[in-house]
């Protein structure tokens, strides 16, 4: 058992260990939580597979068990965050956007999607709605880029750092969860005639929108929206990944950074999140890089010994 210990990765552990968290969780408050005992089934199914893919490519050592083992934590983690969309609400009922506001005013005299309203411009929404949902293409363009050209300790250091930048983001849901803006400060069904785009907006956003359990067309979206505004993570993964970029000198690195820094104003902009959640993420990055390498070194001296 020791062995099979050993041929996991840290992006592994830390995908064990938030498993294994996510079943306590249900365990201690599986009267709130009604597909409880699901989840935990599945939860240990998975972790079985984490251990066959570790065991698989360590011992057969073929590029496609290697790349399999690698690869499967980008997938893994929607499954976690669609995971935890049937256990935050359930265990923590009360969202926090108030304070959220409070906090925005508190700051700034005003709230801030409210007043970016005067530079709206169909133009501007475009831009800036590419730029959120590349969000999900800057994920392919480190892990292509990390995996072609570098080495797989490279790759393994920088895939470590954004899925347990994720894990972390989603501890976030769990003590704070909040809607956003978009439905608390505004009309979320006006959005299209408020912020109208010119061609890929509106199909972007029904996108986005799925992705978290709503679409238009339902008549109480801010109920079954998912929980996930504080901190942001947006801001934190989009700083993880310029992060690795530059440090390991990508040739998309520039391209990141610009599409990261309209992604994080897009996210006040668009209405997806309050200023107050952008620094949350900015905190939470820096806490997932300092953090993280601490791990990261921790697991490797395990391993060797």
């Amino acid at each position: 058992m020791k062995k099979i210990v050993s041929y996991l990765s840290s992006v592994d552990v830390v995908s064990i260990v938030f498993l294994l968290f996510l079943i306590g969780l249900n365990l201690v408050f599986f009267s709130r939580v009604s597909v409880w005992l699901e989840i935990i089934a599945i939860d240990i199914a998975v972790i079985a597979i984490i251990f066959t893919l570790a065991y698989w490519a360590e011992t057969k050592k073929t590029s496609f068990f290697i790349g399999l083992h690698r690869l499967y934590a980008y997938p893994f983690i929607l499954f976690v965050f669609k995971e935890i969309y049937l256990m935050v609400r359930p265990i923590h009922p009360m969202d926090y956007d108030w304070l959220f506001i409070s906090i925005d005013r508190w700051i700034f005299g005003v709230n801030p999607t409210q007043w970016m309203m005067q530079f709206a411009h169909p133009v501007l929404t475009e831009i800036f709605q590419i730029a959120y949902f590349s969000y999900y293409i800057l994920f392919i363009m480190l892990g292509v880029e990390l995996y072609r050209k570098h080495t797989i300790e490279e790759f393994d250091h920088g895939a470590f750092l954004v899925v347990y930048g994720f894990y972390l983001s989603y501890l976030g849901y769990f003590l704070l969860p909040a809607i956003g803006p978009r439905f608390t400060l505004h009309d979320f069904y006006g959005i299209n005639k408020e912020l109208p785009g010119l061609f890929f907006t509106s199909w972007m956003r029904n996108f986005i929108n799925a992705g978290e359990s709503i679409s238009f067309r339902m008549t109480n979206a801010a109920e079954f929206v998912q929980r996930d505004v504080f901190p942001s993570g947006h801001t934190q993964l989009a700083l993880i990944i310029v992060y690795v970029g530059h440090w390991y000198k990508l040739k998309t690195r520039w391209i990141m950074t610009v599409l990261a820094g309209l992604l994080i104003v897009s996210t006040v902009y668009l209405r997806y999140h309050y200023v107050v959640d952008l620094l949350g993420g900015v905190l939470f990055f820096v806490f997932t890089i300092w953090s993280g390498k601490k791990i990261q070194s921790w697991w490797e001296k395990q391993r060797k010994r």
